[in-house]
């Protein structure tokens, strides 16, 4: 069996701790291991680490990358970049390909298709209906796992079952009342959007019933990749699912959320003795069945009942609970208003390590960098502004025009604007400075690559 966990998603319903620059599978809630994290140690006792493949896109392969790597280094290897953003039908006939042309994969193994942003538990109760489901996709089904829904909750897909185990219907995501008679009857589950296929079995679903994306599954998967673009953006409920005769559910009686809104993180964590969920610094007096997330600053509450407030270093979110599902049409808002902070956070993420913006006003901006060790920034320049480098914390190498440079801590040096230069850690421990750019224009987008070891130039 191969797993293939699906990690391209850029959802904004946790906004503002999730951004477009850095989505919900990549953040951690309390945990020192982020969504994508726990998604892959999931499925680690049921198959080996090459047995994993994690679908990404471009913009966030090296956040996947520094992820698996501080999970299992071997997993490095098992990260497919899609050629563009798509839905999940393309996604998974990309890795199909892969699997069948790269590993060699005969159409008689299974393919097991899983989101990378979900909650489970107990875990072990799926992993033993899946090596249940094994048989019944080696029959030629097309297993969807679904979960027993124990409230109505308007912000899931539904599956309709037959008392056989085989679907009736899938349904969008319902109005309160008819997700109230969907529960009350008994007879529908929550979609989990996790899948269990036979190789060959999806290749002819995808043949009978979309055949815009079987015709660009080309012989090999170089050319399936070059045909990638042409592939229609469509998920793999709309392409294959709803239309096959052949699909059965495999229920599922354990504690699920796909983490999709703020009602839904106060619904999965363990509240205290007034029903509060509180992360971070919080000090709450008179105050219950709350959630209340903060970053760095102390967040103190008097006589507050029933409100979601997310904190983070540049944003505040204030909302009813019941009411989290409009914050997707919040940040479309923000978005449509150029508001910076729909899509960027202060700390941006970058393969070499991070930055922080500190302070930024007319003509200048302050940031914290951290470089992580053995790793280096791009052979660059800026025709528009001009950078002042100090050391915090460890060694950072500098190259600037033709002189190189050893700064330890409290050193400093200046890069003239339209000089090229790069900034390395030599060193085995993180390095820390800060860099205070001054000039006329100081955006991320007045960069010259040169030469860059991660490809960016």
């Amino acid at each position: 069996m191969k797993v293939v966990i699906l990690a391209g998603g850029s959802g904004t319903r946790l906004w503002p701790y999730s951004r477009n620059s850095l989505p919900k599978q990549f953040l951690h809630f309390g945990d020192k291991h982020s969504l994508l994290q726990k998604t892959i140690s999931r499925f680690l006792p049921l198959v080996r680490p090459t047995d994993i493949l994690i679908i990404t896109n471009q913009q966030y392969y090296h956040l996947v990358n520094s992820q698996v790597l501080a999970l299992d280094p071997t997993l490095q290897c098992s990260i497919l970049v899609e050629p563009e953003r798509k839905n999940t039908a393309p996604a998974i006939a990309l890795a199909l390909s892969y699997i069948k042309d790269v590993l060699g994969c005969d159409e008689q193994e299974c393919l097991l298709i899983s989101s990378s942003d979900h909650i489970i538990s107990p875990e072990n109760h799926l992993l033993e209906k899946i090596q249940l489901a094994e048989k019944q996709a080696q029959e030629g089904n097309h297993v969807v796992f679904g979960i027993s829904p124990n409230k109505p909750e308007t912000g899931y897909g539904y599956i309709k079952a037959r008392a056989d185990g085989s679907v009736e219907q899938f349904v969008e995501k319902p109005d309160l009342q008819t997700a109230q008679e969907y529960v009350f009857s008994g007879e529908y589950l929550w979609n989990s959007g996790i899948f269990l296929f036979q190789i060959g079995a999806l290749l002819q679903a995808f043949q009978e019933h979309c055949p815009a994306i079987f015709d660009k599954i080309g012989e090999s998967f170089p050319l399936t990749v070059s045909q990638f673009p042409d592939m229609p953006t469509i998920s793999i409920d709309y392409a294959v699912m709803e239309k096959s005769k052949e699909t059965v559910v495999i229920p599922l009686t354990v504690t699920w959320s796909d983490i999709g809104s703020w009602d839904s993180v106060y619904d999965m964590f363990d509240k205290d003795e007034h029903s509060n969920v509180k992360i971070g610094n919080v000090l709450a007096i008179d105050t219950k069945d709350c959630l209340i997330l903060g970053s760095k600053r102390l967040i103190s509450t008097i006589g507050l009942d029933n409100l979601l407030i997310i904190e983070t270093d540049d944003a505040l979110l204030i909302g009813k609970k019941g009411e989290s599902q409009k914050v997707k049409e919040l940040v479309q808002t923000l978005i449509e208003r150029k508001v910076q902070q729909s899509t960027e956070h202060r700390t941006s993420m970058r393969p070499w390590g991070s930055f922080t913006i500190l302070e930024e006003g007319e003509r200048y901006k302050i940031k914290r960098i951290e470089v992580d060790p053995l790793q280096k920034l791009s052979l660059q320049m800026h025709y528009h502004r001009s950078e002042h480098w100090v050391v915090v914390k460890g060694t950072a190498q500098v190259v600037i025009g033709e002189n190189e440079h050893l700064l330890h801590e409290n050193e400093s040096v200046f890069v003239p604007k339209g000089c090229v230069h790069r900034l390395e850690n030599p060193g085995k421990v993180r390095l820390e400075l800060i860099e205070v750019q001054v000039g006329e224009y100081v955006g991320e987008d007045d960069i010259v690559r040169l030469e860059d070891v991660y490809a960016r130039v």
